[in-house]
């Protein structure tokens, strides 16, 4: 008997298996059905400049997208921006792009943004974005050209060409926050909204 309390699983409107790994791990059962949504087109739509606030409407477009095909279920969106001063990133295209990426962001500080939107019926039931400040270290081209290398197609799931938890943890020097919110999802804020709505023991 688990502290899952709710007669069905939370649906999570995102393909990232850092997210669903977390989810699971903490005791909370979980339905993947990723949103289909441009994000770009949103984002440009919204004209909103802010990383946390892009991260917070692409979090709650995704939640809502999903909900809206679901009646009744209770649907979590998640979404994640890094930013480098005002410059924002995507997730690179080829490993090619990843190099570069990595390029700009060393020996430099980046913020990473994550969000989270819990929608039921097209009803926005919470949500919250947590920021995390990064330094990576003045690692070598060597360095970079053996990463890539290991990591391979890895580096193309993430926004940042990393995954802290993995060999991309050796990119840094520093790190300044929550570790959840590092991997994509706030998690002690999304189990304290789980809590509170019932699903989760208390």
């Amino acid at each position: 008997m688990g502290p899952w309390l709710a007669a069905q699983p939370l649906v999570l409107a995102s393909r990232s298996a850092s997210r669903s790994a977390v989810l699971a791990g903490a005791g909370v059962p979980v339905e993947i059905l990723p949103a289909d949504i441009d994000e770009r087109a949103i984002e440009t739509q919204a004209g909103l400049q802010s990383p946390s606030q892009i991260a917070l409407l692409l979090a709650r477009a995704k939640a809502s997208a999903i909900s809206a095909k679901l009646p009744e279920r209770l649907v979590l969106g998640a979404d994640q921006t890094l930013a480098l001063g005002q410059r924002l990133f995507a997730k690179p295209a080829d490993l090619a792009a990843a190099s570069d990426q990595l390029k700009s962001l060393r020996g430099r500080t980046h913020e990473l943004h994550a969000a989270i939107a819990f929608v039921q019926d097209d009803a926005v039931l919470y949500e919250h974005v947590e920021t995390a400040r990064l330094t990576m270290r003045a690692f070598s081209d060597d360095f970079l050209d053996r990463y890539l290398d290991a990591a391979g197609d890895a580096t193309l799931t993430s926004v940042g060409g990393y995954q802290l938890e993995g060999p991309g943890v050796q990119l840094f020097e520093r790190v300044d926050g929550d570790y959840f919110t590092i991997l994509g999802l706030p998690l002690l804020r999304a189990l304290d909204f789980l809590r509170r709505r019932g699903c989760l023991a208390q």
